[in-house]
């Protein structure tokens, strides 16, 4: 299992990130899991795990945990700061 953590550096919301997380994990075979303050959200390819990530309701500069476990967990947490780098919304704390 591989954890990291992140925060919001812009203002603009969680909504383009969370679909991007979603729709990234449908890539994999891995399990991928974002924690926030305690609740914890499986990152699945559905209309209903976004809408589950965009209830946690992340604030700008507020940290977050995206965990993996799998065989591919390597390369599922990589794509998703490679589109977090692109999207220059969210950073490594």
């Amino acid at each position: 299992m591989i954890e990291k953590q992140y925060h919001i550096i812009s203002n603009t919301g969680f909504a383009r990130p969370a679909r991007m997380l979603v729709s990234t994990s449908a890539k994999y075979l891995s399990k991928l899991v974002l924690e926030y303050e305690g609740i914890a959200v499986e990152l699945d390819y559905s209309a209903q795990s976004i809408m589950d990530v965009m209830s946690l309701g992340i604030r700008p500069g507020d940290p977050f945990h995206i965990r993996a476990e799998g065989i591919d967990s390597y390369q599922a947490l990589q794509s998703i700061e490679d589109h977090f780098s692109k999207m220059k919304v969210i950073s490594n704390v």
